[in-house]
């Protein structure tokens, strides 16, 4: 449901394969769009500056986007421009909603869905060739578990896996493929949007640290975990990766491997370089254990023992920002705009909720799914 500053309505156009409770979010509608209008405003006028802060996943769609709708944009970022210190660095890049679907709530896939739409016109040029998911007969019954959580997939044989990904074959029985599904190199693609965004007009300030209330004009706060001072309740997971490097596997698509904690997945990545990942800890420490290393190696392991030789490029870890309903929020008022708690989803939710934000800013529009008064 949506509902504008001057009162009006349309309805939401819910994705074939996935359900929303309609009735819980209109339950919301009136009291949020009140609460908007009670608070004090962002700077909305068309000549004010915007300032944008995080240059990670969230803070670069946005900025774009506001470029591309004529505003004045500034991107701040504290990092340097290889953006090392933020999520967005040590992130897998998965653009999976029906995957997704598994744990994740209705409103997840179907914001995922638009955002698969907007990275296919963004960079029409990247391959989106789905995802599979794979289990050994020991984990039948969780790869069965999560047939039924989700949709949007084929089910194969071990012909069909063969067929989708040769370097698999005999290795697996049988397979989920969800083929509308994608992912991205995070590190190429959002140097690519910094890049777009001076292109549309904006101006980028890296190693610039500032807070929301240095600023004039309009101000949209993405600076996930570091914007603690504004949202107590966020806190970090931790999301480790192990990079790899192999000549001997080639891989089209992300794999899922399904493990009796959570769904492990190989990615593949330029330069035969694979990225391991999909831990989640609740933890705020940046450190790799020693069992996650072992897990996520074993894991590609499991896949094709090939990667057994392959070389290890890369460890690390990020801190995903999370609400404590783990879904994301855009919160208006008190002169700024606030876009954070992407959790797990960042790159699957980012474009989508840069464009929400954006119908806000530019034609009044509360989406009362996401927003929510400061």
């Amino acid at each position: 449901m949506y509902q504008t500053i001057e009162g009006q309505r349309g309805a939401d156009s819910a994705h074939h394969h996935i359900a929303i409770d309609q009735d819980a979010i209109a339950s919301v509608a009136t009291d949020e769009a009140a609460a908007v209008l009670r608070g004090t405003p962002p700077d909305l006028r068309k000549d004010a500056p915007v300032s944008v802060i995080g240059a990670g996943i969230a803070g670069a769609w946005q900025a774009l986007l506001l470029a591309r709708a004529g505003r004045n944009v500034t991107l701040y970022e504290r990092g340097d421009r290889e953006m090392t210190q933020a999520t967005s660095h040590w992130a897998g890049g998965m653009l999976a909603p029906y995957c997704e679907a598994e744990t994740a709530e209705p409103m997840v896939g179907l914001m995922g869905m638009r955002s698969l739409e907007m990275w296919r016109k963004e960079f029409p040029e990247t391959a989106f060739n789905g995802s599979l998911v794979v289990a050994h007969a020991r984990d039948r019954a969780d790869f069965e578990r999560f047939a039924k959580m989700t949709a949007g997939h084929q089910r194969l044989d071990a012909d069909g896996v063969a067929e989708l990904e040769p370097a698999l074959a005999g290795r697996f029985r049988e397979g989920l493929y969800f083929p509308d599904e994608g992912h991205v190199e995070p590190r190429l693609v959002l140097a690519r949007l910094h890049q777009r965004l001076v292109e549309a007009g904006g101006a980028i300030h890296f190693e610039s640290e500032i807070t929301p209330e240095e600023l004039d004009g309009l101000v949209i706060d993405c600076r996930g975990l570091a914007a603690r001072d504004k949202a107590p309740e966020l806190r970090g997971v931790k999301g480790e990766m192990v990079v790899i490097k192999t000549t001997e596997v080639t891989l089209s698509r992300p794999v899922r491997l399904m493990h009796p904690r959570w769904p492990l997945y190989v990615i593949p990545r330029e330069d035969n370089h694979f990225m391991l990942g999909a831990t989640s800890i609740e933890s705020e420490d940046e450190l790799v254990t020693v069992r996650s290393a072992l897990e996520l190696l074993s894991a590609a392991y499991a896949v094709h023992p090939a990667f057994g030789e392959a070389h290890i490029v890369e460890i690390g870890a990020g801190l995903r920002p999370a609400f404590p309903d783990n879904l994301p929020r855009i919160s208006i008022g008190n002169r700024r705009i606030a876009t954070n708690g992407l959790y797990r989803h960042g790159f699957l939710l980012a474009p989508a909720l840069a464009e929400k934000m954006l119908a806000y800013v530019e034609r009044g529009v509360v989406d009362n799914q996401v927003m929510r008064c400061l």
